[in-house]
């Protein structure tokens, strides 16, 4: 090494520098490795190695896809309702009641007749609450003549006959109207990339996960309608809505309950990172959950002719469970399709390694800054 230095630096015979530089080429490229290895932190500061690497194969793309088909139709199960029940009446609720020919049993006026729909009551306007029976935290109204009647977890109509079983004890043949005039006792929360989040009450209407993104002014553009979470308790879903509709499957049917918290997530959060002997590395936006390695390769203009290993193509995914490294070699005759059909997730990190040969001129470029520049245009001059 000493000897090529000085024939480098002191500018004599630069002929034999070069052949000793291709022979030193020669010699480290045989010697490199046709792989990396990737490394993580041990416990107490030591390296130590990551998981086996995982080819990408026809095998491992059908199981990939296998796995997330079964997710998703479990969660499925759970929540479709393909007939909804009707509303039941809960604690808060302001009811509507009358007895034709009996206005002395209406709650303080007879304009409570007339029921107003639910999009035209404030639940918090005094005067709404004079003409209406609040249903308290027991369940039960007050109501004359028979006292405290039990109501919640009733129907409008089974509420109806309740009463006029009651009555019937007072009144010859009582013509009872039951109403529910706002409904104050079940509610969900949408957040997210929408247009209006907020609570939303729900109603006589079934609220499906559709009708409450529609109360709350639609989607916007940066919503990723793969990735809706639903919160139910300890529960969490994820709702894909694009695989709902490709399976055939209706979204209105997903139902929500009393105390769901629905979030949908910006496409900002599902973004893949694309590095390496690629032309323009960067982050790339999955459109709408989906994303291939073809495509995120795509958009980054492709792996570097000057300085890409095809062979080494790695997706590095961290899991709840481990952290996973697939490698795609791009010689095999069937690569274009793998990598089509291999489907990445929202934080995978894509890195295409460089050639023996690049990683070698880069170290000789930090060792001896511009020496084999040098010798080359040295050489040429002679």
């Amino acid at each position: 090494m000493e000897t090529f230095n000085v024939l480098i630096l002191k500018g004599t015979n630069f002929r034999i520098g070069v052949l000793a530089l291709i022979c030193f080429i020669e010699v480290v490229i045989t010697g490199c490795a046709s792989s990396i290895q990737f490394r993580e932190n041990g416990m107490h500061g030591t390296d130590e190695l990551a998981p086996p690497t995982e080819m990408i194969t026809e095998k491992l793309i059908n199981a990939e896809r296998e796995q997330r088909r079964q997710v998703a139709n479990e969660d499925l199960d759970r929540l479709l309702v393909p007939n909804p029940p009707p509303y039941v009446i809960g604690s808060g609720d302001l009811l509507s009641i009358v007895v034709w020919d009996h206005p002395e049993l209406a709650n303080g006026s007879v304009a409570s007749a007339i029921a107003p729909t639910s999009a035209t009551v404030d639940p918090g306007n005094a005067t709404n609450a004079a003409v209406g029976f609040v249903v308290d935290h027991a369940g039960q109204i007050q109501f004359p003549l028979i006292g405290m009647v039990a109501v919640d977890g009733l129907t409008e109509e089974r509420a109806r006959a309740l009463l006029t079983t009651k009555l019937a004890k007072y009144l010859t043949s009582p013509n009872v109207t039951l109403r529910v005039l706002a409904y104050r006792s079940k509610r969900v929360y949408v957040d997210g990339e929408v247009k209006q989040p907020g609570l939303q009450a729900i109603n006589d209407i079934p609220m499906t996960l559709m009708e409450a993104l529609n109360r709350a002014g639609g989607l916007l553009p940066t919503a990723d309608q793969s990735r809706i979470a639903l919160e139910r308790g300890k529960a969490r879903y994820r709702i894909n809505l694009r695989d709902l509709v490709q399976k055939g499957i209706n979204p209105g049917s997903v139902m929500l309950a009393h105390g769901d918290v629905v979030r949908v997530h910006s496409r900002d959060e599902s973004k893949i990172f694309v590095s390496g002997e690629v032309i323009t590395p960067k982050a790339l936006t999955m459109h709408d959950g989906r994303l291939t390695l073809n495509e995120a390769l795509g958009e980054t203009g492709g792996i570097s002719p000057l300085s890409g290993d095809v062979r080494q193509i790695y997706v590095v995914r961290k899991t709840a469970e481990r952290t996973r490294v697939f490698q795609l070699d791009a010689r095999i005759a069937s690569s274009l399709a793998m990598a089509e059909g291999f489907e990445l997730q929202p934080k995978d990190i894509v890195y295409v390694a460089a050639t023996p040969l690049a990683n070698w001129n880069r170290s000789i470029s930090l060792l001896i800054p511009g020496a084999l520049t040098s010798a080359v245009t040295a050489t040429n001059r002679q």
